[in-house]
């Protein structure tokens, strides 16, 4: 007892902050039915566990990298993106797979060539040759790109556009159109050209390395060779079985291609995380300012990339069968019958809630935060990461590669972000701008809850979410206030601007976050 009285007299602060925003909380609640209320913390549970994934991805980033990731949101948007074409068009999924995995192949062979440039002793190469090598690689690997047989969509004819695709699967309709064909002497150039534009992009990347001393062990050189080969037969064998495969696909129905959806998308998300990090991020740790520039363009063109290929307008992406049934027995009368029946509706407390966004949407960002709580507190790359973001030089000081972490994280962040875009999607849409609404609730919520505390991240996710919520209905109920003979409507601007007060309040209090750390 007495190390609780001590803990709350060290947290002072901390501890009347909370105290005062439950109340707060509960006093919000005594304006509504219990209908209301109920609906309208569910959605705030399911908006919070949305920005979550965003916001704890940004915080692991910033804690251990002190990196402001800027193009956060648009990599929120990305998966999005990719997990609408892996659920509404598996056919180019599966296109794309082969020359993907051929890619990285090539680009994984920079150990080995690290290895065989320092046995052949070669040093002085000068600050052109790389890059020459480099753009050769990259004009060898679009030639195969191009070359290869891609069955997509075209943006700018309406019955061809993505649009289409997922209206129709909304409807229940699952035909797709008719695979591009070509010959295969074509597609054997093409898969040699992206392996070997790869390839030489590798070596452009050793040759860079080796003329900074950094030659590769041999142990890795070996496993590298190893990886690549994998990677190749893998994509000889998505090729070969394409058709099979989009087949069984396609009738597995929508909710395994869902759960598949949120997979891929994760995984292209942590690989354009450990790519950036690697290439873009890393040279700059020592100039924050530049590091703002980079993610800030990045951003910016990883929309215009997204516009290009999908096209402007909002996309729908239907929710998988498991949470998109109407009809006998729905809305159900308990989420078991819901889940049974596979309802998009239920009854809790006289009040109809949505499977999916109030119920299954939670129910993953608990898991997500739990997943990354456990690996942050009981395993050794976890450890890592704690330590380092406490004293980052007693880290290096230590002989742990300090840079095989940071790729780690930020490619874990980057991922988390991408899982967030394809579990909004169904609930939101998918669009071109959808993330920077995401990024910015996502910044107010670690501003709350601290910048680099990964608690503070749920905490002020959770406060967002709830908040906004709670000014949504009420701007639909009215408030009662004294001397106004009309209750009292909020606005739609509200809704971001009172986030935006409850993050000054807090900070005028808190400067640090509710459980952020001094500096």
């Amino acid at each position: 007892m007495e190390n609780i009285i001590q803990t709350l007299r060290k947290n002072r602060s901390q501890t009347i902050m909370l105290a005062t925003l439950v109340v707060l909380f509960l006093s919000t609640l005594q304006g509504m039915e219990p209908n209301d209320w109920v609906i309208t913390v569910l959605r705030g549970l399911a908006v919070a566990s949305v920005t979550f994934l965003v916001a704890s991805g940004f915080s692991l980033i910033f804690g251990l990298m002190d990196v402001l990731n800027l193009a956060h949101g648009t990599l929120f948007m990305i998966g999005a993106y990719v997990g609408w074409t892996a659920y509404v068009r598996p056919d180019t999924m599966l296109d794309l797979a082969t020359p993907f995995a051929l890619f990285i192949a090539g680009l994984v062979l920079a150990p080995l060539w690290g290895n065989l440039l320092a046995r052949a002793r070669v040093s002085n190469v000068g600050h052109i040759l790389p890059w020459v090598i480099i753009i050769l690689g990259l004009v060898v690997l679009a030639f195969g790109l191009t070359r290869y047989p891609i069955t997509a969509w075209d943006p700018a004819v309406y019955d061809k556009s993505p649009v289409v695709f997922g209206v129709k699967l909304d409807l229940g309709q699952t035909d797709l159109p008719a695979p591009v064909t070509a010959e295969s002497a074509q597609i054997v150039l093409a898969m040699v050209g992206i392996l070997a534009g790869s390839a030489l992009v590798a070596l452009g990347i050793a040759l860079s390395a080796m003329r900074q001393r950094r030659a590769a062990p041999a142990r890795a050189a070996w496993k590298a060779l190893g990886l690549a080969l994998g990677l190749s037969i893998l994509g000889l064998v998505l090729h070969l079985w394409n058709d099979a495969l989009t087949a069984s696909l396609v009738a597995a129905g929508t909710t395994w291609r869902f759960f598949l959806a949120m997979i891929v998308a994760t995984l292209v998300g942590a690989g354009l995380g450990a790519l950036m990090e690697s290439t873009l991020i890393r040279p700059l740790y020592v100039r924050p300012i530049y590091q703002l520039m980079l993610t800030l363009g990045l951003g910016v063109i990883g929309r215009e990339v997204v516009i290009a290929i999908w096209g402007r307008t909002q996309m729908q992406m239907p929710k998988p069968a498991l949470f998109n049934t109407i009809g006998k027995g729905c809305p159900a009368q308990t989420l078991w019958d819901a889940l049974a029946n596979q309802c998009s509706t239920f009854y809790f407390m006289e009040t109809r809630v949505r499977t999916y966004n109030e119920v299954f949407v939670f129910v993953m960002g608990v898991v997500v935060l739990i997943a990354v709580w456990m690996l942050l507190q009981r395993t050794r790359i976890g450890m890592i990461i704690r330590a380092g973001v406490q004293d980052r030089a007693m880290v290096e000081a230590l002989g742990i590669n300090v840079r095989q972490v940071f790729t780690f994280v930020f490619a874990l962040g980057v991922g988390l972000a991408a899982l967030g875009g394809v579990l909004a999607g169904p609930a939101m849409g998918v669009s071109d701008d959808m993330g920077e609404g995401l990024l910015l609730s996502a910044l107010i919520a670690l501003a709350i809850g601290g910048l680099t505390s990964f608690p503070g991240a749920a905490a002020g996710s959770l406060l967002v979410g709830l908040l906004q919520q709670f000014i949504v209905k009420y701007g639909q109920i009215g408030i009662a206030l004294p001397f106004l003979a009309q209750p009292f409507k909020p606005t739609p601007p509200l809704v971001p601007a009172s986030t935006l007060l409850l993050m000054v309040i807090v900070l005028l209090i808190m400067p640090n976050g509710l459980f952020g750390r001094k500096e």
